[in-house]
C-alpha cells in the first residue's frame, strides 16, 4: 500500500497518492486524444482539427504532438487500436512536455466513431469477407435481432452455473477404444444455424498453413499419410483435448486478424467458444472421465467438440503452431504435416537419431503455443516396422493396415457365405452402407487391393432394398 496510497489517520480515509492521480489523468486524456485522431483521414490538417476539437484549443504542443506521429506508415495507422495510439502519444516527446508542469491536457470532447474493419495483413488482403463494421451490421449479416444476438452472447461465466436445458449446447460422452471418453459438446439447433453461418460465409474463406490436412478442402487423412510415404523414419507426437486446448482469446485474435474490429471479434467468439457448464464436469470427474488438465481447459472459454465452425477455427489459431514446427522440421531436412491432434514428422535416419532433440523442441513449441503433447502417444517408426499415419500404412506406398484388411476380407466372405443377418443385428440398409463406407476407404487407399473386396461385396445377398451406393473410387 505505501507508495501507492497515502491513508490519513485523522480521517481514516484512503486517498490516491498524487502521482498516481496524475498517471490516470494522463492516460485518460491521451485516451481522448488518440480516439479523435482515429475519428477520422490521416492527413495532418484533418488530425489537428479533431485533435483540436478535441482540447476545445490548440495548444502549441498539438503540432510537434501530430508530426511525431505522422511517420507512421498507413496500414500500421489503421491497425492500431485506439489503447495502442494512446501508448504512442504518452510516449511521444510533446505530450510528455505537455504534462511537464503536473496537469496532463484535458480533453473538452471525446469525438467516437463506429468501429470500422481493419486492413487484413499481407496474403489476406483479397479474400473477399463480409464487411462488419460493428454489432449492428453482425446481427443483420447473421439474420437475427441485435436482441437474440445479445441473448447468445451475453455473460458466458454466468451461464456455466446455469441449469443444462438452459445452455445453448448439448453434452454427451463418447467412449475411446484407448480408454477415457471424448466429450461433445453440441450447440443446439439455433446456435448451429449461426455458426454454419460464420463457417460458410466467412471461415471458409481463410487459407489454412499448408501442413494442415484436417477439416479443410481438397486435403484428408489420405493426403496427410502421402507426405511420409517411403522414409526411412516416422515420429508421431499427439496434442492433449485439442479443441478444449484453444481458448477465446486465440480465437478472437482470430477475428482480429481478419480485420474486424474488436467488438465484432468478441462477438464472433461468444457465438463459437462456451464454457463447459459445472454440473457436466462434476459428473465426469465423478465417473472418473476427467483430469485435472482437462478440467482446467473446460472450465476456461474454448472450441466446441461438435460445433461445425470449431474445426475450420482450430486450424486457423493453430497456424502459428504450424508455422513453426515446419520450420523445425525444415531445420532438421525432415517433413512435417499435422491432421487435428496428430503431428507427424518423417525424415532421413538423422532425424531418428536426433529424436530426444526432436521431441524437446516440439514440447516447447507445443506448449508456448497453448497447447500439451501427450508424450505417452510419441511413437517413432523405422523401415524394419510397419509405420502408420491416422491407421494408413506409408512404408512403400499408402496402404491399409495387413490386419484391417483381413478384418473386412472375413466380415465379407461370412456375409456372402452365412448371410448380413449373421454378422449385425443392424438394419439392413444400415450395414450395408456401414460395410460400403469401409469398402470405399480401402479403394481410396488401395484399389487394386480393394477389387477383391468388390467381388465378395457382390455376391452378398441383402436382405432388404439396396440402399444408394456409395461412389466407387479407381
Amino acid at each position: 500500500m505505501r507508495g501507492a496510497r497515502d491513508c490519513s489517520r485523522e480521517t481514516g480515509r484512503l486517498e490516491c497518492a498524487p502521482h498516481f492521480r496524475m498517471r490516470s489523468s494522463r492516460r485518460l486524456s491521451a485516451l481522448g486524444l488518440a480516439r479523435a485522431l482515429r475519428a477520422g483521414a490521416m492527413q495532418p490538417d484533418a488530425l489537428l482539427a479533431r485533435g483540436v476539437a478535441a482540447l476545445g484549443a490548440q495548444p502549441t504542443w498539438l503540432g510537434p504532438l501530430i508530426e511525431e506521429l505522422f511517420p507512421l506508415p498507413q496500414t500500421t495507422w489503421l491497425g492500431m487500436s485506439v489503447a495502442d495510439l494512446a501508448d504512442h502519444i504518452e510516449s511521444s516527446v510533446a505530450f510528455g512536455a505537455a504534462s511537464a508542469d503536473g496537469h496532463a491536457p484535458t480533453i473538452r470532447r471525446w469525438i467516437l466513431r463506429f468501429s470500422s474493419m481493419h486492413p487484413a495483413p499481407l496474403g489476406l488482403h483479397d479474400l473477399l469477407l463480409p464487411e462488419l463494421d460493428h454489432t449492428e451490421a453482425l446481427a443483420q449479416w447473421l439474420g437475427v435481432s441485435l436482441e437474440t444476438l445479445r441473448w447468445f452472447t451475453a455473460c458466458p461465466p454466468r451461464r456455466r452455473h446455469a441449469d443444462l436445458q438452459r445452455q445453448h449446447y448439448a453434452f454427451r460422452l463418447l467412449p475411446k477404444r484407448s480408454g477415457g471418453g471424448r466429450l461433445i459438446e453440441a450447440p443446439r439447433s439455433r446456435l448451429k444455424a449461426l455458426q454454419r453461418r460464420i463457417l460458410d460465409g466467412l471461415l471458409d474463406a481463410v487459407p489454412v498453413h499448408e501442413a494442415c490436412h484436417g477439416f479443410t478442402r481438397d486435403r484428408s487423412v489420405l493426403t496427410h499419410a502421402r507426405v511420409h510415404v517411403g522414409q526411412p523414419v516416422v515420429i508421431r507426437f499427439d496434442l492433449m483435448n485439442f479443441f478444449a486446448s484453444i481458448t477465446a482469446a486465440q480465437v478472437r485474435a482470430t477475428f482480429q486478424t481478419l480485420g474486424y474490429p474488436a467488438g465484432v471479434a468478441q462477438d464472433l467468439t461468444a457465438l463459437c467458444t462456451l464454457l463447459t457448464p459445472e454440473p457436466v464436469i462434476a459428473r465426469l470427474q465423478d465417473d472418473g472421465w476427467l483430469d485435472w488438465h482437462q478440467a482446467r481447459c473446460l472450465r476456461s472459454p474454448h472450441l466446441a467438440q461438435g460445433a461445425p465452425s470449431s474445426p475450420i477455427l482450430a486450424n486457423l489459431c493453430a497456424f502459428q503452431l504450424d508455422l513453426r514446427l515446419a520450420g523445425l522440421a525444415d531445420t532438421m531436412g525432415a517433413r512435417y504435416s499435422r491432421y487435428a491432434d496428430d503431428l507427424v514428422f518423417s525424415g532421413p535416419a538423422s532425424v531418428g537419431s536426433s529424436f530426444d532433440r526432436l521431441a524437446a523442441w516440439v514440447g516447447r513449441i507445443a506448449l508456448e503455443e497453448g497447447y500439451t503433447v501427450n508424450h505417452r502417444k510419441t511413437w517413432l517408426a523405422s523401415q524394419a516396422t510397419q509405420q502408420r499415419v491416422c491407421g494408413v500404412v506409408v512404408n512403400q506406398h499408402p496402404n491399409l493396415p495387413r490386419e484391417a484388411f483381413d478384418r473386412l476380407r472375413a466380415l465379407l466372405h461370412q456375409c456372402a457365405t452365412h448371410g448380413p443377418a449373421s454378422q449385425s443385428d443392424r438394419a439392413p440398409d444400415e450395414f450395408r452402407l456401414h460395410v460400403l463406407g469401409r469398402m470405399t476407404w480401402a479403394e481410396q487407399i488401395n484399389p487394386s487391393k480393394a477389387r477383391r473386396l468388390r467381388k465378395l461385396f457382390d455376391r452378398i445377398v441383402w436382405d432388404a432394398a439396396p440402399a444408394q451406393e456409395l461412389p466407387q473410387s479407381g
